[in-house]
């Protein structure tokens, strides 16, 4: 599994959004310039980091989440937006269990006024290893 899938599938806050994302449409260059750790790149991955790991430990102890959003990775946009919600819209406390977890990144995102995703952020370390 490349490190894309692997980090949508662990993305909770991918759950809506990530079967869409295409290009990142910012840069390193574009983080918000304040002097306050959670609004610098490295604030940015640690509270993706501790996310992140929430997420994948989440969806290791819920397989069909698992599956579903595994699954999207390799579907349509539009067929992965479907069926990521239709499974959530069925299971709504697994959706309110990972909007819970997601929120440090919500947190962070709004105290900065960027919208930056955990999967951005790897795509943004991606390209630096190519």
């Amino acid at each position: 599994m490349n490190l894309f899938a692997s980090t949508l599938r662990r993305s909770a806050t991918g759950i809506f959004g990530a079967c869409a994302i295409g290009a990142v449409a910012m840069g390193v260059g574009n983080l918000p310039a304040a002097s306050a750790a959670p609004c610098k790149a490295s604030g940015f991955a640690a509270t993706a980091s501790g996310v992140l790991s929430s997420a994948g430990a989440y969806l290791d102890a819920h397989p069909p989440a698992d599956d579903v959003l595994t699954a999207a990775a390799s579907q349509p946009p539009e067929v992965a937006r479907s069926s990521v919600r239709g499974y959530f819209l069925a299971h709504p406390g697994e959706f309110l269990d990972l909007q819970r977890i997601v929120q440090p990144l919500k947190d962070v995102k709004a105290q900065c006024g960027v919208d930056l995703s955990p999967s951005q952020l790897a795509s943004l370390f991606e390209a630096l290893a190519e």
